[in-house]
């Protein structure tokens, strides 16, 4: 009597989760483009079919992917935050905590950036946007409360300081500005943000 090869299981302790792991893995080692359902299923060991059951396509994937980078990325700014503190250690303290995630998760904080997220993820990644970089905003318009800046829209400012900050990420994930460099420049760029490059 011939022996049928036993097929993997279709059913796994945490599956959403082990994909997740995995993938992440794979993005970090080969970039979005080597992301596979059916590879993945394979190095986690379920069925090819078994990813379905909790991302219909690739693309569900890379929003859940860019959703879980921006809780993480939620959770280490909380963490980093200390609205007791004067405006420029606070914000330093927030753009070391951002530099570091940065530094950490160059290939997620692209796709976390990416605007290719499926229709129905738009919600989604919009509240996930402002829990993290909308944060930097509320913590401008605590500073203007204060009388610590100017006034002005604290959107408008949080994207200047967004744009600085992101740049030097850029920088350091194009080989431009070694992560020693970046860490140890950020009390100088957030004094120039505040203070401005004009003579005093």
């Amino acid at each position: 009597m011939v022996r049928m090869p036993e097929s993997r299981p279709y059913h796994h302790g945490d599956l959403r989760a082990a994909l997740l792991s995995t993938a992440e893995r794979t993005l970090r080692d080969k970039g979005a483009a080597a992301l596979s359902l059916r590879e993945l299923a394979r190095e986690v060991g379920v069925s090819h079919a078994a990813p379905g059951r909790h991302f219909k396509d690739k693309q569900a994937l890379l929003n859940a992917l860019a959703l879980a980078g921006y809780e993480r990325l939620a959770q280490t700014l909380d963490s980093a935050d200390d609205p007791a503190l004067p405006l420029e250690p606070r914000l330093s303290a927030l753009a070391r905590a951002y530099l570091t995630f940065a530094i950490e998760n160059a290939e997620l904080l692209e796709l976390m950036y990416a605007r290719k997220h499926e229709p129905g993820a738009s919600e989604q990644m919009a509240a996930a946007v402002d829990r993290t970089v909308g944060s930097l905003a509320r913590v401008m318009a605590d500073a203007q409360q204060r009388g610590e800046i100017v006034e002005g829209d604290p959107e408008f400012l949080n994207l200047v300081t967004g744009a600085a900050l992101h740049g030097m990420a850029g920088f350091i994930a194009g080989g431009m500005l070694t992560p020693e460099t970046a860490l140890g420049s950020v009390d100088g760029v957030v004094h120039h943000l505040l203070h401005g490059l004009k003579p005093r």
